[in-house]
């Protein structure tokens, strides 16, 4: 959204509401930028368990809303508004007797879903730094704190799908948050890399995937015995593109679609179990 809708225009505002830093100011700063709006702050669980919020990402938000409502206006401060830094950000909490969980010391911004934990910010944005991991780890150890001795596991799958572990039938939410128990236990998943942002941006961070490391492994182990070549290599160049329709927001559109029916299609002859 460009800066120049006028207060008067809303009367009511949702807000994609994290609890981070972002959507704790943005409330107050609606409400004095949009004639005292209302404001109804939306949260969803994606998985990121009890006692916090899920971060958000207002491209893929917007892109989306798009895709059902597009004459719906969408107003995204961060994009035109004077609070540009984390700084800036929290010296308006301050002014406006808004509470954080965090402050000028402790300030990583991290965001938590099913699937992973990152974390970014403070010295992690000079890229010379080697990350404090056992300060920063929440989801696992590192590697040097994992157990000397191997954990094995059996993971079965039906046409590309997991559907058990251990010969124990589970669903898939929790498939992932047991193998996300056992990867964080083993050390599995910690990523450190500076991010290529779809803005324009660079981002330094440190990724937490343990459950997920195991499973795209476990299922490219799979692929690699149940398809034939010309299929298996077509699929790994599709993959690129596919993540960054994925990456860029553009779930709700026609290749994205196209593409996972070609997906779909190349798992009817996966099935079958994968020892680690």
């Amino acid at each position: 959204m460009s800066s120049n809708l006028q207060p008067e225009t809303f009367q009511k505002v949702v807000l994609a509401y994290s609890g981070g830093l972002d959507t704790s100011v943005i409330i107050p700063w609606l409400k004095e930028h949009y004639g005292n709006c209302e404001v109804i702050a939306v949260a969803a669980n994606v998985g990121q368990g009890d006692g916090e919020l899920k971060g958000n990402d207002q491209v893929r938000f917007e892109l989306s809303i798009k895709a059902f409502a597009p004459n719906m206006p969408i107003i995204a401060p961060w994009r035109f508004w004077e609070l540009n830094s984390r700084e800036k950000e929290i010296a308006y909490a301050e002014a406006h007797n808004v509470p954080l969980k965090i402050n000028r010391e402790t300030n990583y911004s991290k965001d938590k879903n099913l699937w992973h934990l990152s974390h970014e910010g403070l010295d992690l944005e000079d890229p010379k730094n080697e990350p404090n991991l056992d300060k920063i780890l929440e989801l696992g150890v590192t590697p040097e704190k994992a157990p000397d001795t191997p954990t094995y596991i059996t993971l079965a799958f039906e046409k590309g799908v997991p559907v058990a572990l251990d010969g124990e039938k589970m669903d898939c939410l929790s498939l992932i948050c047991k193998l996300n128990e056992l990867g964080g236990k083993n050390g599995i998943g910690i990523v450190d890399m500076v991010e290529n942002r779809l803005v324009g941006m660079k981002s330094r961070g440190v990724y937490e995937t343990p459950g997920g490391t195991i499973l795209y492994h476990a299922h490219q182990c799979l692929e690699e015995i149940c398809l034939d070549k010309e299929t298996q290599h077509y699929k790994m160049q599709m993959s690129i593109k596919f993540g960054e329709l994925v990456y860029n927001g553009q779930w709700f559109t026609p290749l994205r679609e196209a593409m996972s029916a070609f997906v779909e299609k190349t798992q009817e002859p996966v099935t079958g179990w994968v020892k680690l």
